[in-house]
């Protein structure tokens, strides 16, 4: 049991739980900030388009409502709203994770002397060279 707790301590303090606690909280605020984004900005002049139809509204009716028994119905509408909540959400995510890309290979790149390359980064680097050298002097050394 103590081992248990080491683990589960060690992963919370690494930094993994804390990185994960942070993407889930900023992930609800950015679904927050979609879903009124369509809700609010994207539906409405899609229902002008439209004629004044409200997109959440739309549905198949499979069973009428009649005396005490409820109507069943398949929301389409709802649906596209979702998938256009989605489409939005994705498009960002493939934006953001684009420029991270772009930044991380700057900075990994060691001749590019606009932004500092990591140390890990510099000493590898520096590591291919030696060998690329030795590598020199060794095929000299056989002939």
């Amino acid at each position: 049991m103590k081992k248990l707790f080491t683990e589960f301590k060690n992963f919370a303090v690494k930094g993994n739980m804390i990185d994960m606690a942070i993407g889930i909280i900023i992930g609800t605020a950015f679904n927050n900030v979609v879903n009124t984004l369509v809700k609010k900005v994207v539906m409405p002049p899609l229902s002008l388009m439209t004629d004044d139809v409200n997109l959440a509204n739309k549905k198949f009716v499979l069973r009428n409502a009649t005396d005490g028994v409820e109507e069943v119905a398949i929301g389409y509408g709802e649906f596209i709203e979702v998938l256009i909540d989605f489409a939005i959400i994705a498009f960002t995510i493939f934006i953001m994770l684009k420029f991270i890309k772009r930044f991380k290979d700057k900075a990994e790149d060691p001749e590019n002397k606009e932004v500092e390359t990591p140390k890990d980064i510099q000493l590898l680097s520096n590591l291919e060279k030696l060998m690329a050298e030795q590598n020199k002097i060794l095929l000299k050394k056989k002939e």
